[in-house]
């Protein structure tokens, strides 16, 4: 079974103290199995929060990722788990997603199916997910930057690239 997760953090690095704000995680028909904002439990910075718009005043009396991980745990063991930008999100998991049985990169493999070289690093150009999204033709529900709309256009962009078997 497919399951599509995103998140929104407090910044790029869960190395450098950064954490989740918001997950999301989508079945396969785009059914929400889970759909918070999280108390990362420290300040949410500004420039995070004019990506996301989620303010320290939103996650105040919202959930820990403790507080949720056994509900996500037992979303996602033992299956397959699609996020946009998988190395990204995982390391925000403090098991690094390892419940799941298999993780995929729709980015990774939107941005092959795109077949456009990145001469810098000479391997194949990574888009945003609004581009990629935009691309496949997905018919935003929400704003971009919010992990439930975000999970859905990834999805969006999966779905696209398995019928294509690309």
């Amino acid at each position: 079974m497919f399951f599509f997760l995103d998140t929104e953090t407090t910044g790029f690095s869960a190395r450098n103290g950064d954490r989740i704000v918001e997950i999301a995680i989508v079945d396969l028909y785009g059914n929400p199995l889970l759909n918070s904002l999280v108390n990362p439990e420290r300040n949410i910075p500004f420039d995070a929060q004019r990506v996301h718009g989620i303010t320290d005043n939103l996650v105040r009396k919202a959930p820990t990722l403790g507080d949720l991980w056994k509900d996500i745990d037992r979303i996602l063991r033992g299956h397959h788990v699609v996020m946009y930008n998988a190395a990204f999100d995982r390391q925000f998991f403090p098991d690094n997603l390892g419940c799941a049985s298999n993780i995929s990169c729709a980015m990774l493999r939107f941005a092959k199916a795109r077949g456009e070289i990145n001469p810098k690093y000479g391997d194949y150009r990574w888009h945003t997910l609004e581009i990629a999204a935009g691309y496949v033709g997905h018919r935003w529900t929400g704003e971009a930057h919010r992990a439930l709309a975000d999970a859905l256009a990834c999805r969006s962009v999966w779905t696209w690239l398995e019928k294509r078997n690309l």
